[in-house]
């Protein structure tokens, strides 16, 4: 009898235990499954996030790039270009993120010769419902791949790495540095 009381106090443990997560969680329901969350009654603030991250590479590609000596064009140019486009299309990309009117988006680089790398950052920047922090990380991350793209013929060994927000703030949670 104590075994079966015990069993029946462990399903409810779990039950509750489950609920309780299902409830901290913004994109699942009650029932456990994905939903777009509701940002009707949030009021709009001001909000913006910053995302870096790194893409490592020959001295000789590194060279390329910088020089403009790739064929297949100016490759920060267009990476940086790309990387506006994807912060746009983020919506489309991850699930149950909302379409947003995005008021400023940046993708800048900066050579690191002594590390043979170029360090991508992004700023993204609205006035809104719900922050900009995965438009910031999606700018970078095709920012990179397209670095990538163009200038594998010569360097197909690089190495994207360190992609990470850097800064958030506005909405409830307020502002966030990254150590």
């Amino acid at each position: 009898m104590k075994y079966v009381v015990s069993l029946i106090a462990d399903l409810e443990s779990n039950i509750i235990r489950k609920d309780m997560k299902m409830k901290e969680l913004s994109h699942i329901d009650e029932l456990g499954k994905a939903v777009m969350v509701d940002v009707t009654e949030k009021s709009e603030t001001d909000r913006y996030a910053k995302a870096m991250g790194k893409i490592s590479m020959s001295k000789e590609a590194l060279k390329a790039v910088t020089e403009g000596n790739i064929k297949k064009g100016d490759v920060l140019a267009t990476a940086r270009i790309a990387g506006i486009m994807a912060a746009k299309k983020t919506s489309d990309l991850i699930p149950l993120c909302h379409p947003l009117m995005i008021s400023k988006i940046s993708v800048d680089f900066e050579a690191d010769v002594e590390n043979c790398s170029f360090i991508c950052t992004s700023f993204v920047r609205l006035s809104g419902k719900t922050g900009v922090e995965m438009e910031a990380l999606t700018a970078v991350s095709v920012a990179l791949l397209t670095v990538y793209d163009m200038a594998k013929a010569v360097d197909k060994s690089m190495r994207i790495s360190d992609i990470h927000l850097l800064e958030k703030d506005g909405g409830v949670s307020g502002h966030y540095i990254s150590e």
